[in-house]
């Protein structure tokens, strides 16, 4: 029980109404100082974001694929309230608002490590090969194949039967749903299984398999090619490492008992996946720009 909030079972069949975040426990007054440091990172992201995709529709020589992938990855999450309790309905959308994020970024990173390799590889090919039309396509099939992907995960999650209705994080998490169930959830995690390794490790293959091919070009090429390689690559390097640093804190607080974690680092880890990727981007694509 927190502030007057109970815990909701009904025998082996749960109908929860709530959730309860337990990683809010321990903030105490701590809480307006959170609250403070999100709202300056919220709105410094908000601005950051604004300013680069108004410098890039100004500036029509900014209108190459890489950057307009980047505005593709303009998604700003950010969960901050006073209250421990967050209604099913809330639950639900957060996760398809996270699991959406991290989709979405990591197959954006893969086509623009796509590009890049275009680029760098085929210089001579690249603008009849990187059409509008494909990059319009490349740029709408991670959107959409994300959407369905995501709801059918979410459809899955909400027709278990939980027992309980504690949650052990700043936000709701899939699989942290998913341990709340009365019932035996092996063809869940399994699926869960499946679903990081198609939309994580995949992608990965294939961003490691294009610099394969863009060190070996670089390798063989001369001092100039090695040059535009590195100032092409660098940022988008930079920001899938990013990227992945902040995915695997927010995996090893879904897979693992975090209990023993002090609370005010469990919030930074959170956040760190929420919103140092939007608050990224901007700093390292913006200094390339300029």
């Amino acid at each position: 029980m927190e502030g007057g909030t109970t815990l909701l079972t009904m025998g082996n069949s749960t109908h929860l109404t709530h959730f309860i975040l337990s990683a809010y426990f321990d903030t105490g007054h701590l809480k307006y100082l959170y609250f403070v440091i999100v709202l300056l990172l919220y709105v410094l992201m908000l601005v950051s974001n604004v300013l680069l995709i108004v410098v890039i529709c100004v500036n029509r020589s900014l209108h190459e694929p890489m950057y307009l992938f980047l505005c593709s990855l303009v998604l700003l999450i950010v969960i901050l309230t006073d209250v421990h309790t967050v209604s099913t309905s809330l639950c639900f959308l957060q996760i398809f608002c996270l699991y959406s994020y991290g989709l979405l970024e990591i197959l954006t990173l893969t086509v623009m490590s796509y590009d890049r390799y275009l680029a760098i590889c085929h210089p001579l090919q690249y603008h009849t090969r990187m059409t509008r039309k494909k990059i319009a396509t490349l740029i709408a099939i991670p959107w959409f194949y994300g959407f369905l992907l995501v709801v059918a995960l979410i459809l899955l999650t909400s027709s278990l039967q939980l027992c309980g209705n504690i949650i052990d994080k700043v936000h709701c998490g899939n699989y942290s749903v998913t341990r709340l169930a009365c019932s035996d959830t092996t063809i869940y995690n399994i699926s869960g299984l499946i679903f990081t390794f198609i939309n994580i490790f995949i992608p990965l293959v294939l961003i490691v398999y294009t610099y394969m091919r863009i060190f070996k070009v670089c390798f063989s090429g001369s001092k100039q090619t090695r040059h535009k390689a590195v100032s092409t690559c660098t940022p988008h390097l930079a920001s899938l490492i990013n990227f992945i640093l902040g995915a695997s804190f927010e995996i090893v607080q879904s897979r693992f008992n975090m209990n023993h974690v002090p609370g005010v680092l469990r919030i930074f880890l959170s956040l760190y996946f929420l919103m140092c990727q939007p608050l990224f981007n901007p700093l390292m694509y913006g200094l390339n720009i300029s």
